[in-house]
């Protein structure tokens, strides 16, 4: 506990230092502004790319623009981290658009002093080893990517099988990609250093898979996706989980009430001893969740159950035909804020994150010892 304490100061300090420099840079920029004021302003007008060109450097990282004036000058994309239990975390960032916006995508997945500050704004880790150089071509549905420099020299199977899979999710966010193909340093090869599979067409599968126990008759179950609260409290992580039968939207709802797992650190979204009386799809897609009583304890969280409402719309939104979400209570409609249930576009968003994050670590820091 006391190692995930002392985690969490540092990323509460490595923010608040981040967020203290930006300022600094502000009152420079405002200052030198103000001394240039008669000085012609300069344009700058971008460079035009070759016909061909696969795009930015990839030691290049994008830099996200979060100011309102500069809001439609940027594009979303979907970035894949980690966070300090192994599980990969989907976050929507802002990007400045660009020629090769899939490549921009994962030289932020990548290690460096930039990349590794923005995910611990996030309480998150990248999943690529620093000095990864990555080259990507995009045709006819595959994703063929070149990750050459330091990639084959991560520590274990596991870092190993996080960077594959973040790769792939990541990519196959995009319409124009479904399957991808690894070349390491140029080459096709079978494994990675630590035999991690990296040959073949890769798809978008499932993440975060459960551990199941060896006598579990796999053959027989069937995936869903179920979204719980991350250990910094600011995020919301998909899990995949093996159940038998229909792998419908009650069996969903249902496993979603049950938690993530004993061995699990990750949060149960809905509140504890919370019971699911019905599930029922309208011809308009509206899926109507009846729970029982105990869910009223969700007003009782700090962010009074947006955050559980928000997994509970996601864990909705992967059946097809589901357009909206409402909440029952004992038969009675939950009276909760305005669109909360509105099925989310994203899992988590980068500045949503950032700053809850930044509140949890500062009441850590600073509130009472529990």
């Amino acid at each position: 506990m006391k190692f995930l304490n002392d985690q969490r100061r540092l990323y509460f300090l490595s923010a608040c230092l981040l967020a203290l420099t930006v300022l600094l840079c502000l009152t420079w920029q405002f200052l030198r502004g103000g001394n240039d004021a008669a000085a012609p302003a300069a344009t700058a007008s971008p460079r035009p790319q070759e016909a061909g060109s696969p795009g930015p450097e990839p030691s290049a990282s994008p830099q996200p623009v979060s100011s309102a004036e500069n809001a439609a000058q940027t594009v979303a994309t979907i970035v894949y981290y980690q966070d300090n239990s192994g599980y990969i975390v989907p976050v929507m960032k802002q990007i400045a658009p660009q020629e090769g916006i899939a490549r921009a995508t994962l030289s932020l997945m990548v290690s460096s002093p930039h990349n590794d500050m923005e995910a611990a704004r996030l309480g998150l880790r990248t999943v690529l080893p620093e000095g990864t150089d990555i080259d990507l071509d995009i045709s006819g549905g595959i994703a063929r990517v070149n990750l050459s420099g330091t990639v084959d020299t991560l520590p274990d199977a596991a870092a190993e099988s996080n960077m594959v899979s973040a790769v792939v999710q990541a990519l196959t966010e995009f319409d124009t990609v479904e399957t991808v193909r690894f070349l390491i340093n140029g080459r096709e090869v079978e494994t990675l250093s630590h035999g991690t599979p990296v040959s073949g067409d890769f798809t978008r599968g499932m993440i975060n898979l459960e551990s199941v126990s060896a006598d579990f008759p796999i053959g027989d179950a069937k995936p869903v996706t179920l979204y719980f609260a991350g250990e910094t409290g600011s995020l919301i992580v998909p899990v995949t989980r093996m159940v038998y039968g229909n792998a419908d939207l009650n069996t969903a709802v249902l496993e979603l009430l049950k938690g993530p797992g004993d061995t699990s650190p990750l949060e149960s979204a809905l509140p504890v001893g919370c019971g699911l009386i019905s599930v029922d799809l309208d011809g308009d897609g509206k899926a109507s969740i009846n729970l029982t009583d105990e869910f009223m304890n969700l007003i009782d969280a700090t962010d009074g159950g947006r955050q559980a409402l928000r997994a509970l719309a996601l864990t909705c939104a992967q059946f097809p035909g589901v357009t909206g979400v409402e909440v029952l209570v004992d038969g009675t409609p939950y009276d909760a804020a305005e669109a909360t249930l509105a099925l989310p576009r994203f899992v988590n968003d980068a500045e949503s994150v950032a700053d809850q994050f930044l509140q949890a670590q500062a009441r850590l820091l600073f509130g009472p010892d529990e």
